[in-house]
């Protein structure tokens, strides 16, 4: 408290400008538990609260962050959990929402989407839409639209090139696929804007539970494509909406 109060003073007294003094409150301040270190200042640095990831948690644990992170901010998530802990959670929080295909809870009121800026989610097939829509909740609680492109894998090609429009004038494209992976460098081809890629563990015994795809997609020739971690569409999401964001600048 007290180096807050120094902060004020100086830029009161016009000793350092307010940008400078943002810059310095964004490393402050944490909330220290038993288990846990909340960081409280996570959205003024880049631009959303902290999110819990489930798993290796106790339903208390959840039920404690959850309640501290929701003292500063309207909306606050949970990843990666499961009924257990949402029958748990919605029993003791009022505004807590399951959203049992995506594996997340959410505690609060989603806001108004407020651009016009969208990004597209597309997957290769109807079984990577679990991880689709953890990256569309997400994105929806940082404010921002989506459309939806499911099930238009290589297998089908056409189905992807039905929705050029869509693909074209997006700001971000998050591609989910698993098997081999090729529909990210088909869209990053064709693409305008950076394609987030999200190999899936969706495929028979040679996929090794989603290495080959994530392979396939780190070695992409198409120059507009990264890759995230396999399942991991709540990475690709906060990319995205960070892109989305800076575009808007």
């Amino acid at each position: 408290m007290e180096y807050l109060k120094n902060l004020l003073e100086e830029y009161k007294n016009g000793n350092i400008s307010l940008d400078k003094a943002i810059n310095e409150l964004k490393n402050l301040p944490y909330k220290e538990m038993d288990f846990a270190k909340i960081d409280h200042h996570r959205h003024l640095r880049q631009g959303f609260p902290e999110v819990i990831f489930c798993s290796g948690k106790t339903n208390e644990q959840i039920l404690e962050i959850l309640k501290e992170l929701k003292k500063k901010n309207s909306i606050v998530l949970a990843t990666r959990a499961t009924k257990e802990n949402a029958d748990f959670l919605l029993q003791k929080l009022h505004q807590c929402k399951y959203h049992e295909k995506a594996k997340i809870i959410s505690y609060g009121v989603f806001p108004k989407l407020k651009t016009n800026n969208y990004v597209c989610i597309i997957t290769a097939g109807t079984a990577d839409i679990p991880v689709a829509d953890e990256s569309r909740i997400f994105l929806k609680a940082a404010g921002i639209q989506t459309k939806k492109i499911y099930d238009c894998g290589v297998a089908g090609i056409h189905r992807l090139f039905s929705n050029i429009d869509d693909i074209l004038n997006a700001s971000a494209i998050i591609v989910i696929a698993g098997m081999e992976g090729a529909l990210a460098s088909i869209t990053g081809g064709i693409a305008s804007c950076p394609v987030i890629a999200v190999p899936t563990s969706i495929g028979y015994g040679a996929s090794f539970g989603g290495v080959s795809a994530l392979l396939g997609m780190l070695n992409s020739c198409a120059p507009t494509v990264s890759v995230v971690n396999i399942d991991n569409g709540f990475g690709a999401a906060y990319s995205a909406s960070m892109i989305v964001k800076q575009s808007e600048r």
